[in-house]
């Protein structure tokens, strides 16, 4: 009875955390996209000079700023290699989650932006979504915990019924 009772504890369990992942997937591509937005406009006008002078050249232009003498234009070449760098990375991430929920789903997990994650997990608010993936997902993850606790049940009692035949002989 115990048993039964701890694999559908590990199923709820499951299914009450499986359903968070479709929101927090879409919640971090609102950050992604947030900080993308932000960075683009931060970068706007370097490309609007770029665009003027250097044939529409950002790297160019970085290199013309990080070529000069002046430490300050030097170093602020560096800030708009750095911004560049930021919106291009931004970029990948959105390109990344722009993909099948499963590609998404790994990226998220394996590949995210550790800041930005942290960021979205902070702002994140719990719901249950009564959508196909939420629910999907919760089943998904519930029946593995469950089928998990079962395996770990099933493989300690088997271990001690050996356990306690081999005493016997």
């Amino acid at each position: 009875m115990l048993r039964a009772y701890v694999r559908l504890l590990c199923f709820a369990a499951g299914l009450l955390a499986g359903v968070q992942v479709p929101g927090f997937i879409q919640q971090y591509e609102v950050v992604v996209s947030a900080h993308l937005a932000e960075a683009r406009r931060a970068l706007e006008p370097f490309a609007a000079i770029a665009e003027r002078h250097f044939n529409d050249d950002l790297a160019d232009l970085i290199a013309h700023y990080q070529a000069n003498p002046d430490a300050v234009i030097g170093e602020t070449g560096d800030g708009v290699a750095a911004l560049a760098a930021r919106v291009a990375h931004l970029e990948a991430e959105r390109a990344a989650l722009s993909g099948p929920w499963y590609r998404s789903a790994w990226h998220v997990g394996a590949g995210g932006d550790r800041e930005l994650l942290r960021e979205t997990a902070a702002g994140y608010n719990y719901r249950v979504p009564l959508q196909p993936t939420a629910i999907a997902w919760g089943l998904g993850i519930g029946l593995l915990l469950a089928l998990l606790a079962e395996s770990v049940v099933a493989l300690a009692t088997l271990s001690l019924r050996r356990g306690s035949t081999s005493r016997r002989a």
